[in-house]
Order: C-alpha cells, then sequence, then structure tokens
C-alpha cells in the first residue's frame, strides 16, 4: 500500500470533516455565544463523546481490528461474517443498557463531570435535559465507528472520514434554521447531535454493501474471535481511558475556574484537534492497519520500515504546523470565532490555552503513531501502564499549573504529560529495536530544525507587514491568512528539498 497516497486521500476527507466542525463552531459561538447556556451543551456532549473515544475509538479499535484483519487474511468469509454479526449484536445489547442507565442517572453524571455547576440550578438543570436528548447518540456512533473500522481494514480508508462531515452538516443546519423553534434554543444542537448521528450510521451501508459486509447482527457469546476481543478490551480499556479520564479531570477543574472556562478550553481544544486529526489520527490509521497486516503475516522487515517511514512523516508535517499554531494563535481565533457574542476578552483568554496546547502538538501526534505499533503486534500492556504514567503526572501538575495560569494551566500540564509519554514510548521501542536511533537520525533532526527556522523566520517576517488585526472583512483575513501558509509553506518545502530530507524514503 502506497502510504503517502493513503495519507493525502484520508488526511483531505479529514481537513473537510475538521473545516466543517470550525463552521460548525463558528455557528454555535455566532448564535449562542460564551453563556451558561453553551457551557451545558459542551459538558453534555462530552459525556457521550467520552464514552464513544473511550470504547470505540479506543479500547475497540486497538482490540478488534488485528482480530478482524487476522479473520480476513486468514479465514473464510463466513467466518469473518460470524464473528462480525457477534460482535455487533452485542455492542447494540450493551450500549443500550447503557444508553438506558445514562439517562435515568443524567444528574449525577453532569455533577460528577463539572461539580461547579451545582452552584447554579439553572446551569445545572438544562446539562442534564441536553444529555438526556443526547445519550442515545452513543449507540448510533458507536456502530458507525464498528463499521468505519470494518471498512479501514478493507481499505476504504476516505470513506468512514468524511463520515463525520455529516454530523457538523446537520449541526450548522439545525442551529441556523431551527434554533427559535426551542426554548431554550440550545435544545436544537442536542436533537441535531441525534439525528446527524442516524445518518452517520445509515451513510455506511452501501459501502458496507459493496465488499459484502453488511451483516444483521446476533447474539453468539461462544464466536472465537469475539471471545478474543472481550478479553483484549480490558487492558486496551485502561490504557486509552487515561487520556480520556485526563480529559474528565480537565473538565472538573474547568467547571471551579472562572464562567467560560469550559468554552475557552473547548474552542482551544478545537484548533489543536484539527491538526491532530489531519496528520496523527490519519497516518496513525493507516499504519495501525497496515502494521496489523504486515504483524499477522510475520513479515517484521516490513513492520519495521512502516514505523520508522511514519514516524519521519509525522516528524516532518507536525514541527512545522505547532509554530504555525503558536505563532498564529490570536489571528486564528479571531478568524474562526470572533462574531456575535464572542469577545475579545474571549480570544485572549481561548488564546493562552491554545499556545500552550501547540507546545505539546508534536507529542501528541507522535503518541498516536508509536502507539499504533504496540497495538497492531498486540501488545496492550507497555502502552498501558505509559498511559496510566502520564495521567498521574498530569493530575499532579493540573492544581499547580492552573494556580499560576488558571485554565490555560490545564493545556500546559497537557502538553508536559504528552511529552512524557512520548519519551517512553519511544524509549521502549527502541529497546525492543523496532525503532532506529542512530547518527542518520540526528542528521535528519538537525536539517528538519534548519528548514524549520527558515519557515519561523519567514512567517514572522509576513505577519509584521500584513496587518490581520486591522481587517475587518471575514474573506480577506481568509486570504492573508491563506497567502502566508501558502508562502511559508512553500519556503519549508524548498528547505527541506535543498537541505535532502524527502517525504518518499
Amino acid at each position: 500500500m502506497n502510504l503517502l497516497k493513503s495519507l493525502f486521500s484520508l488526511s483531505f476527507m479529514t481537513l473537510i470533516s475538521r473545516v466543517l466542525g470550525f463552521f460548525r463552531d463558528l455557528t454555535i459561538a455566532h448564535i449562542f455565544g460564551v453563556s451558561i447556556y453553551t457551557d451545558a451543551f459542551f459538558i453534555a456532549f462530552k459525556i457521550p463523546n467520552l464514552l464513544r473515544r473511550l470504547f470505540f475509538e479506543g479500547a475497540f479499535s486497538q482490540s478488534f481490528v488485528p482480530i478482524l484483519i487476522y479473520y480476513k487474511s486468514n479465514k473464510k468469509i463466513k467466518h469473518t461474517k460470524d464473528f462480525i454479526a457477534s460482535l455487533s449484536g452485542l455492542t447494540i445489547i450493551l450500549l443500550s443498557i447503557i444508553i438506558l442507565l445514562g439517562i435515568i442517572f443524567s444528574n449525577y453524571l453532569i455533577a460528577l463531570s463539572a461539580p461547579g455547576f451545582n452552584k447554579s440550578f439553572q446551569k445545572f438543570k438544562i446539562s442534564c435535559t441536553l444529555l438526556e436528548i443526547m445519550f442515545p447518540y452513543i449507540l448510533l456512533v458507536s456502530l458507525s465507528s464498528l463499521y468505519s473500522s470494518i471498512l479501514n481494514s478493507w481499505n476504504y480508508f476516505a470513506i468512514p472520514a468524511l463520515s463525520p462531515s455529516i454530523l457538523n452538516i446537520t449541526i450548522i443546519i439545525c442551529a441556523i434554521f431551527f434554533n427559535d423553534f426551542f426554548e431554550p434554543s440550545i435544545l436544537i444542537l442536542s436533537w441535531s447531535v441525534i439525528i446527524g448521528g442516524f445518518i452517520q450510521l445509515i451513510y455506511q451501508f452501501p459501502y458496507l454493501s459493496k465488499i459484502n459486509m453488511l451483516i444483521t447482527p446476533k447474539l453468539n457469546f461462544k464466536n472465537i474471535g469475539l471471545i478474543k476481543v472481550i478479553k483484549k478490551i480490558g487492558p486496551s480499556l485502561i490504557g486509552s481511558s487515561a487520556n480520556q479520564i485526563s480529559l474528565i479531570f480537565n473538565t472538573i477543574f474547568s467547571s471551579l475556574l472562572n464562567s467560560g472556562s469550559i468554552s475557552w478550553m473547548y474552542y482551544a481544544d478545537r484548533l489543536i484537534e484539527f491538526p491532530i486529526g489531519i496528520l496523527g489520527v490519519s497516518l496513525s490509521t493507516i499504519l495501525f492497519t497496515s502494521l496489523s497486516k504486515s504483524y499477522s503475516k510475520n513479515r517484521l522487515k516490513e513492520y519495521k520500515n512502516l514505523l520508522n517511514r511514519g514516524f519521519r512523516i509525522a516528524l516532518i508535517l507536525s514541527l512545522p504546523t505547532s509554530i504555525v499554531l503558536f505563532v498564529l494563535a490570536k489571528p486564528l481565533i479571531i478568524i474562526l470565532f470572533q462574531y456575535g457574542k464572542f469577545t475579545d476578552f474571549d480570544v485572549l483568554m481561548t488564546q493562552k490555552a491554545l499556545e500552550l496546547y501547540s507546545f505539546g502538538l508534536v507529542a501528541f501526534i507522535l503518541v498516536k503513531i508509536l502507539s499504533a505499533a504496540f497495538y497492531a503486534s498486540q501488545e496492550i500492556n507497555i502502552p498501558t501502564r505509559i498511559s496510566l504514567f502520564s495521567l498521574f503526572i498530569t493530575q499532579i501538575l493540573n492544581p499547580c499549573l492552573i494556580f499560576y495560569f488558571q485554565h490555560a494551566g490545564l493545556a500546559l500540564s497537557f502538553s508536559i504529560s504528552g511529552w512524557i509519554n512520548f519519551f517512553l514510548l519511544y524509549w521502549k521501542l527502541y529497546q525492543k529495536k523496532l525503532i532506529n536511533f542512530n547518527f542518520n537520525e540526528l542528521i535528519f533532526i538537525f536539517r528538519l530544525f534548519i528548514a524549520i527556522f527558515s519557515m519561523t523566520f519567514v512567517l514572522i517576517f509576513m505577519l509584521y507587514f500584513i496587518p490581520l488585526y486591522s481587517i475587518h472583512s471575514f474573506f480577506i483575513k481568509i486570504i492573508c491568512v491563506f497567502t502566508i501558509l501558502f508562502v511559508t509553506g512553500i519556503i519549508y518545502l524548498i528547505s527541506l528539498y535543498f537541505l535532502g530530507i524527502s517525504f518518499f524514503k
């Protein structure tokens, strides 16, 4: 498989989804501003999203995909279908129970997620209502993630990557045209999540049918593949939950800070997730599938080459992105969010969080690449222990850093723990001789930093002459930003070329 071709295709589809996600957030910021209602929605939406990331984009995919690829490579299609049908049947039963319990105990979930909301009865009540409406989204998006994993295993990367765009489009349309039909108007966002989740799910059906994998769920607890997934999902769940638990603690700390802190962190998180999704998630998704195939066929040399090449590509792309995000933090927030009720103070507070997030961007992306190497070889214990240690470090740092930096301290602690996570994962892979670190790697990093320095100099030079802050037209701002990004990107690529750094080797 052509790694760069697949990465470009998946990244492009992810880019579309992320751009629509920004339009979604811009729409929410413009219509609803930053208030108790937006804080309530973001908290309520975070809970089903957290469960989705925890179970179906974390532990589930890490346990399911290697076994699915093994079935696809070594078993008859009948056995593969039985495995998928048994797994999807169990998924529907378990998630239905979780949804019922979640709706019944929604007030306790809100109280645990945002204890600061207990001070405001109105904020607490609307959060519970929004959560009750959105809880069935867990089933819809989890089944969608299950089907996405199947399509990825058949090298249909672009189709699942485009699926989140449907949710974003639905939220945008409903927020613009139907918010006046609800009181309070924020309720439309919860209903749009349910509608979008349903469309997201059925959108993938034709493509599953095309590969003959559109299968009716059934209950068969004795299926061997299902039993293997259940055995592996426990350790995977512990490892993948560390990051999500950290986000829960961040939310708890945010709820105890000044009003608006949750929204500021949300918007900063949205911006940092943009490159993580396009680069980190896209590349790790492709690598995870490819590495799993190499491991299942016992091709160790191919496995090493894929990992080392993926690591280099991630480093080449993530370093300049982190610099750009740090330098352009304020203009990007102004362009994307400062409309309607989004104030200058909101811009400043979001900027502080984003700048400290950008410090850890490279680590966040590289951790996804290195973790994929462990999970592809079904070695779960090492990344699990490292994730838990990183979680411990984050929670030690949080109280100290928010004392000095308020909400932005949460972003800094997350970045520091990200780097610790990266170095520990890299060291373990180096000990196993699965990743290279020699004189050639040092030369590569030195040349890469020269290219980064050249790009940064041009970026700062152009910002000095292009007055982004005094321009009032949205489209002129966009043109200016794209001009800056285009020129600095060209300078970076030229620098890479003359320094002998290539994407293709």
